[in-house]
């Protein structure tokens, strides 16, 4: 079987939503275009002191009033500039991200690279940070291109494609015929290219382990947007319990996890695997999630789709007004937060250095997250609902 050329359809796999014009859900910068880097050697277990970041400036952000979150430690727009800029030149010249569409101004927008500078103040080095935008900017074209119905994707398609996603960084191995259709096939959609992209430049820099963590989390995201995608087809929105228990799943997970590989060195797999650090990374990526529902909830209620989030479970559960249901997702959150804080303080003492730098990490991932979202009121996002 003849590998199609990037860009084109003509070989999609039958369970792949056909190309749209483009999403516009996704972004980064239309700044000035860098040599893509090479992947960096792979960095020692036993890495040197993470290095101090650079205090944020003054900011202009808009944040909702009451929602509790440390605050960012780095703030860097040159920086941020030259990971957009090359993650434009990646997007279009190595994956043709988003064919025959001009989506610059959606990308800068976006701006992958001021929430990855944001979230990862601790990483080493341009390409470390590339490693956490190539992959912001592939998951999110999963997510359009096989979740969002406005961009091609279908319910009763949604699990085959998300299969075949999982595969492009889970890789399949088959008998020789079969397995060059399936390189085929990823090679045909600019999702799955991505992905795969974004999965081997991550792997030059992360141990097998850090990598293997990133494939379950990551087919833990797709088991939650089958929830997700279920309740939407069904015009039903989930008890509050249900809806945190999708959210779980569904939530930033894969992003944070990565944060030790992203800052050059890694928290072991025994360690990573003890309940109470995986109990800290739930908290963390759940609040990470529950600031997004807060933040977007005024655009997705204006779009003409069937939408829930922890307010409109609220606001459904306890039969109240969207604003009282509103105040009441803030409390959830800022609960999380502090349980997570609580949680990493523990680990952050008992754990050694090590440990508590990776808690650190946890910690600047959720703030970045609540900074970029806040730096968004305005344009993407609001402050009440």
């Amino acid at each position: 079987m003849k590998a199609p050329t990037p860009g084109t359809t003509d070989s999609l796999p039958p369970s792949l939503p056909p190309l749209p014009s483009g999403p516009t859900g996704l972004g980064t910068s239309s700044l000035r275009l860098g040599r893509v880097p090479q992947p960096p050697v792979p960095q020692s277990p036993d890495p040197a002191p993470a290095p101090e970041p650079a205090p944020s400036p003054p900011s202009s952000s808009q944040r909702i009033e009451g929602l509790y979150c440390p605050p960012a430690v780095r703030d860097d727009r040159a920086l941020a500039d030259e990971v957009n800029a090359r993650l434009v030149e990646w997007a279009e010249k190595e994956v043709n991200l988003y064919p025959d569409t001009d989506l610059r101004d959606a990308l800068l927008g976006f701006d992958c690279g001021r929430s990855v500078v944001l979230c990862h103040p601790d990483a080493p080095s341009v390409e470390h940070l590339m490693a956490a935008a190539r992959f912001l900017a592939a998951e999110n074209a999963v997510d359009d291109y096989f979740c969002e119905a406005e961009y091609g994707g279908s319910a009763n398609r949604r699990g085959a494609a998300l299969a075949v996603a999982q595969s492009a960084i889970d890789p399949s191995h088959n008998t020789p015929r079969y397995e060059a259709d399936w390189r085929a096939g990823i090679e045909s959609h600019p999702a799955l290219r991505s992905m795969r992209s974004a999965m081997e430049y991550f792997n030059a820099l992360a141990t097998p382990a850090q990598s293997h963590r990133f494939r379950h989390d990551i087919a833990n995201l797709y088991l939650g947007y089958g929830a997700e995608g279920d309740c939407i087809t069904q015009l039903r929105t989930p008890a509050v319990w249900e809806y945190l228990v999708q959210r779980q799943f569904n939530n930033f997970r894969p992003c944070l996890t990565i944060t030790d590989a992203v800052g050059g060195y890694e928290l072991p797999a025994p360690l990573f695997a003890e309940p109470a650090v995986q109990r800290a990374v739930a908290l963390s990526s759940n609040a990470s999630t529950i600031c997004n529902d807060l933040y977007s909830l005024r655009k997705e209620q204006a779009s003409e789709r069937f939408h829930y989030s922890l307010p409109t479970a609220i606001a459904a559960e306890e039969e109240c007004s969207i604003e009282d249901a509103f105040q009441l997702a803030i409390e959830v959150h800022n609960d999380l937060v502090h349980r997570f804080e609580q949680q990493a303080a523990e680990l952050s003492v008992s754990g050694g250095p090590l440990m508590a730098r990776f808690m650190a990490g946890l910690s600047n991932w959720l703030a970045g997250n609540h900074e970029w979202h806040a730096g968004n009121v305005g344009t993407r996002y609001a402050t009440s609902p």
